[in-house]
């Protein structure tokens, strides 16, 4: 185990938080981070990530990255966005997926850590083009339990694919760190195959 990975943990068990250690398999993928309703989430997410030998890249408002603070990001694997000129987070995801050999793309589908049913589909634009699967990960707030779900394979029906998901995470009863700030959207839960 790499220092990396003991250091994680060592966050982890010092936060209280207990985890699912089941590796993930793939050079390539997309890892969710359900809910989203804190910036704490990003450090239980991170220090879950490297717990299982994996670096998330991650992708946060350029504003985040002023010093001492950017250089820290970047080494945890956070690439800066600028929003302000309409740039397609999307399309710059898929280029740099594709141009990596190894690549594991930390994303929070809701995309705010306010209340919201809509969540953005780019992480399933994203994981077709580069032809990746995606790892339904989540932190459990209720119980400080944090993992990952079932290996998910998207298919040609985003829509659809977005229902199952929001479906697989509305039946595990996830609490956020803010609870009245999650929501899976109106879906009937329903568990993944």
């Amino acid at each position: 185990m790499s220092f990396r990975q003991r250091f994680g943990r060592r966050l982890l068990k010092l936060m209280g938080w207990k985890a699912d250690e089941s590796m993930v398999e793939d050079s390539k993928c997309i890892f969710l981070g359900v809910p989203h309703t804190s910036v704490v989430d990003f450090i239980v997410a991170w220090s879950y990530c490297v717990s299982i030998g994996i670096t998330p890249n991650i992708m946060i408002k350029k504003e985040f990255f002023f010093w001492p603070l950017g250089w820290l990001l970047r080494k945890m694997g956070a690439i800066p966005v600028d929003r302000s000129k309409g740039s397609n987070v999307a399309l710059y995801s898929i280029q740099a997926m594709k141009e990596a050999d190894k690549m594991c793309l930390a994303i929070a589908p809701e995309g705010t850590r306010k209340k919201t049913d809509r969540w953005k589909m780019g992480f399933l634009t994203i994981a077709r083009a580069c032809d990746v699967p995606v790892y339904l990960g989540y932190f459990n707030y209720k119980t400080k339990k944090v993992g990952h779900g079932p290996r998910f394979a998207v298919s040609d029906n985003p829509k659809e694919d977005m229902k199952r998901i929001q479906a697989h995470y509305a039946a595990m009863n996830l609490g956020g760190r803010h609870k009245d700030c999650f929501s899976c959207g109106n879906v009937e839960p329903k568990l993944i195959d």
